[in-house]
């Protein structure tokens, strides 16, 4: 058995650390915000919900689909219209699901690392103490946007040149709440003009309320990336016109706005994950091999194979997916 830290619990980490965990390795999840799922994410404002990260997600390997087939057995997992599938009743329900029985650590931010004689030492920002980090490693895993990646892992005088070519694009998020229903098509909509890039109903995905209307629009790659500086307050009024102007003047009783700075993968590193054996540290995400879920779901499993043949497990002793319960 090793003792591996895997550093985010998106769905890279989380497929990396069931896999491992699901081979008898030792894994802590450590991830820096109250949530699990990365941009598979839900926000939730009182009784209101949102889910303001990625919309929906494929599955079209057999490694994924397998976990699907378990999770729509259990409700966790629907159909939102052909080729799209939505976690219910929120996206962060299959982080939920993968999550179960694995050892995770949310509010924990790492600021860096120190590769010891004995293992990889993880550093947090001051705050409580986490017992977790108290023994050193055998390995660590880095599942965040290869900018902080390259970051982490350069306190430890770490470099992955793979990760110096990707590129990502910013989204700015729009949230808004209406009390009664707006004139938009029963799925999602794609403007072509303006600052919004996609409109979508959360009433129109399985599992949610239908009442109030809650909508996420998504602003377009260009307008986010030159106001991504631009604070949050000042932000609204264009989104909030822009989104009037395709469905009338209805004025929403609550709005935030989210800016997600690693929102797509623009260029991935062209490589499924990166392990070093020799310092025993890797990176897995959705910059390896491009912007959808899979992609990070794929990329994480990858990593974890890699681990798994470098401490000569074998790999058929794994007990297979387990997908766990709804969030």
């Amino acid at each position: 058995m090793n003792r591996i830290a895997i550093i985010g619990a998106g769905m890279a980490g989380l497929a990396a650390a069931r896999r491992l965990a699901d081979q008898g390795h030792d894994c802590t999840v450590l991830e820096k915000s109250r949530g699990l799922g990365g941009r598979m994410a839900t926000r939730h404002a009182d009784a209101l919900r949102f889910d303001h990260g990625a919309q929906y997600f494929t599955a079209r390997g057999e490694s994924l689909k397998a976990y699907v087939r378990g999770w729509q057995q259990e409700g966790v997992v629907a159909e939102w219209g052909p080729d799209r599938l939505v976690g219910c009743p929120g996206m962060t329900a299959p982080a939920w699901a993968m999550a179960r029985g694995l050892s995770i650590h949310r509010n924990c931010r790492i600021t860096h690392l120190e590769h010891r004689p004995e293992g990889w030492q993880l550093h947090t920002e001051p705050g409580p103490d986490h017992e977790a980090l108290a023994k050193p490693f055998d390995a660590v895993l880095l599942a965040i946007p290869a900018p902080q990646a390259i970051t982490l892992a350069a306190t430890a005088g770490i470099e992955f040149p793979a990760m110096a070519q990707v590129r990502y694009a910013p989204t700015i998020t729009l949230m808004a709440a209406f009390d009664h229903p707006l004139s938009l098509p029963d799925v999602a909509f794609e403007p072509t003009e303006g600052p919004l890039a996609w409109i979508a109903r959360n009433a129109t995905k399985p599992g949610r309320d239908t009442e109030p209307e809650t909508v996420v629009a998504h602003a377009g790659s260009e307008w986010s990336r030159t106001h991504v500086d631009t604070p949050a307050e000042e932000l609204g009024e264009p989104l909030l016109e822009a989104l009037r102007a395709i469905v009338g003047k209805a004025q929403p009783f609550h709005w935030q706005v989210h800016r997600w700075l690693y929102a797509r993968v623009e260029q991935a590193a062209g490589t499924p994950c990166l392990w070093d054996a020799q310092q025993r540290i890797g990176a897995c995400g959705d910059w390896a091999l491009g912007a959808r879920v899979e992609a990070a779901f794929d990329s994480g499993e990858a990593l974890a194979a890699a681990v798994i043949r470098s401490t000569g497990v074998d790999q058929g002793q794994a007990k297979g997916p387990n997908p766990g319960p709804s969030a």
